[in-house]
């Protein structure tokens, strides 16, 4: 197979622009991956920063564990598949011509053969132990150590009309974009959390509460001014 050409910076600005947008991209293992058989796929999963040198997550495919590779050893290039080797046909043979049967020498009296010897018993012999077969621990030690996951990052956000917002953040990836929530939400998680969470959060639902008694006080006003006018028209 010949050797594939390793990532660019476009593609790995490509492959961060498809991370961003929520999706899955694949690439495919080159002959210098360390622990993964070339010519195989994997899901990228995140991106580091690259001066940390492998700082490609991968999850292979058929594999649970996400890996740490560097640009060197994947591509988005898909390798062509192997062909596989004809067998030569055996050439034909030729049958060769019958040969003439050959006169049948006379019968001669058959010698007397010695009385065969009795072989006493031989003790079996042990099979030699089998060589510890150290290839099969190569692939173990070139296996990587899944990366640890990344911290997640939660942000609460109020706009000036109280309402709320989270969003939810892993290394160096938005998994949930601004998301609205309940204001009562929020004080019960506020509350459970710390009580210094609470007392910070406590002015943000107070200044709230009051935009919505105010908001009640001027649908109140409209009610009561428009019962007047239809009390008005009925008399």
């Amino acid at each position: 197979m010949p050797q594939a050409r390793t990532l660019t910076s476009d593609e790995i600005s490509g492959l961060r622009d498809e991370l961003t947008s929520g999706g899955t991209p694949t690439v495919w293992f080159t002959a210098t991956a360390v622990g993964v058989p070339e010519g195989r796929s994997g899901k990228v999963v995140a991106l580091d920063d690259p001066a940390e040198g492998d700082f490609i997550q991968i999850r292979p495919a058929g594999s649970k564990d996400v890996l740490s590779f560097s640009a060197a050893e994947v591509t988005v290039v898909k390798p062509p598949r192997k062909r596989k080797e004809t067998q030569p046909v055996a050439a034909a043979r030729t049958p060769e011509p019958p040969r003439a049967a050959a006169t049948a020498p006379e019968p001669q009296p058959a010698a007397p053969q010695p009385a065969a010897k009795t072989r006493e018993p031989q003790p079996a012999t042990k099979p030699a132990p089998a060589a510890d077969d150290t290839s099969k621990s190569a692939p173990a030690a070139n296996r990587r150590k899944p990366k640890p996951p990344a911290g997640a990052t939660v942000i609460l956000t109020a706009d000036q009309a109280g309402q709320w917002n989270v969003e939810v953040s892993t290394g160096k990836k938005r998994v949930l974009r601004p998301t609205p929530v309940s204001t009562s939400a929020v004080a019960q998680a506020a509350k459970s959390l710390h009580e210094e969470v609470a007392a910070a959060v406590e002015p943000l639902l107070e200044a709230a509460r009051e935009q919505q008694r105010e908001r009640v006080e001027q649908l109140e006003r409209q009610l009561a001014e428009a019962q007047r006018m239809l009390h008005e028209l009925t008399e």
